[in-house]
């Protein structure tokens, strides 16, 4: 299977241009509301809050409303989120708030978008085949990359001769953009399963998830380095300034570099060889913050070490592997929400020890953790990983051991 056969497939390649615009409208928005108030508060720790802080929204999300990813149609929850965004940034362009209202209007609706991955997600196992799941899910990683290398350096480049607010204002076109292609290009499907969308079924299916030992390992590989290293990339703006935006840029490049070859060019074993070290080459590089480096050397140094969050690919296709088909929105929603969660709140933590000490040092001292954490996780992982291997069909029937939450009667 290639990229080409799958961009084949009509309802993916809508799903993926949707996908798309939004992170390009997101990366744009986060990038110019960070410079906005740093520029007017001096403060890493408000710089940080205003771009990561509404990663924290997750968490409520999946505690109260991520159920929807599977007991939701996912066309029509995608195009009013789509809607939502829109609106939200068009409002951050068109007034002249102050940097408190722009953060709670951030909060708020990182709220209700919590949901988002959950159903795009969730979606995509349905849109895709199964042993194309993987390539899908590295296609969509692609797309993030790609669209944060446009979205951090057009904004860069942007707003060295334009106004914030022209900038969001472009931020709100891509995110407008993505409407009809969400809506008439994605067929309309029924939920996943029977019930009511809400807190109770909520928690009914997080509880059967984080009930399961086997998953818990893998949660916390997917959430404490990656979140580590983005609390690295918190301080990116008091750090370099307008500079920023190159190591941002060069962070997504990497990325996207990781996705493409570990989504692309590797087996399913070779994919859980690979995510032994690219934990460790996650880590490692960001340690060069200790040295007064160019930044074009760090730059080199950030792509190399963004390569490694390319880990997570086969770390979610264990996750998939260990849930039950009608709960396989809901924890992937729920993986998300729980990464983004820990990357808001690593982030205000970072933001917080920069402006006690400086960002290089703060920098370097969170890359270590983050290194820490994964040689913690490496034996918890392994037995993880060898339990699926040696379930039926290489880990497609590890779920069968987990109690489905049936449909109520």
């Amino acid at each position: 299977m290639t990229y080409r056969q799958l961009f084949g497939n009509r309802e993916f390649r809508n799903l993926w241009i949707g996908s798309a615009l939004g992170n390009a409208s997101a990366t744009m928005t986060s990038l110019t509301l960070a410079l906005m108030v740093d520029a007017a508060t001096g403060s890493a720790l408000l710089a940080a809050l205003v771009m990561f802080g509404p990663s924290l929204a997750q968490v409520l999300g999946a505690s109260t409303l991520m159920s929807a990813a599977d007991t939701a149609p996912p066309r029509r929850i995608l195009t009013l989120l789509a809607c939502l965004s829109t609106v939200a940034v068009g409002v951050q362009a068109a007034l002249d708030l102050n940097a408190a209202t722009r953060l709670l209007l951030a909060l708020l609706v990182a709220y209700g978008l919590s949901i988002g991955s959950g159903v795009r997600w969730g979606l995509l196992s349905e849109v895709v085949a199964e042993d194309q799941f993987v390539l899908g899910r590295s296609a969509m990683n692609l797309s993030v990359g790609a669209m944060q290398i446009a979205g951090f350096g057009t904004a860069g480049l942007l707003l060295q001769a334009l106004e914030p607010s022209d900038v969001l204002w472009l931020a709100t076109a891509c995110s407008a953009l993505a409407i009809p292609m969400i809506r008439f290009g994605l067929r309309d499907r029924p939920p996943r399963r029977v019930a009511r969308t809400g807190f109770r079924e909520t928690w009914r299916g997080n509880r059967r998830l984080l009930g399961q030992a086997r998953t818990r390992p893998l949660l916390l590989a997917l959430t404490l380095p990656n979140g580590l290293i983005v609390g690295c990339e918190a301080l990116f703006v008091p750090y370099a300034g307008a500079g920023a935006g190159w190591l941002l840029a060069a962070g997504a490049a990497g990325m996207m570099t990781g996705d493409l070859v570990v989504g692309r060019f590797l087996s399913r074993s070779g994919r859980r060889f690979a995510a032994r070290w690219l934990r460790i080459v996650l880590a490692v590089p960001f340690l060069g913050f200790a040295f007064d480096l160019p930044i074009a050397v760090l730059a080199v140094l950030v792509a190399i070490g963004s390569s490694g969050y390319a880990a997570s690919l086969s770390q979610q296709e264990v996750l998939v592997d260990l849930t039950p088909l009608d709960l396989r929105g809901q924890v992937l929603g729920l993986e998300s929400a729980l990464r983004m969660t820990t990357f808001g709140v690593v982030a205000i933590l970072a933001g917080a020890a920069a402006d006690l000490t400086s960002p290089a040092p703060t920098i370097t001292a969170f890359a270590a953790a983050s290194l820490l954490v994964s040689l913690a996780l490496t034996r918890p992982l392994t037995r993880v990983m060898n339990h699926v291997l040696s379930s039926p069909g290489g880990g497609r029937g590890a779920a069968e051991g987990i109690e489905t939450v049936r449909p109520p009667a």
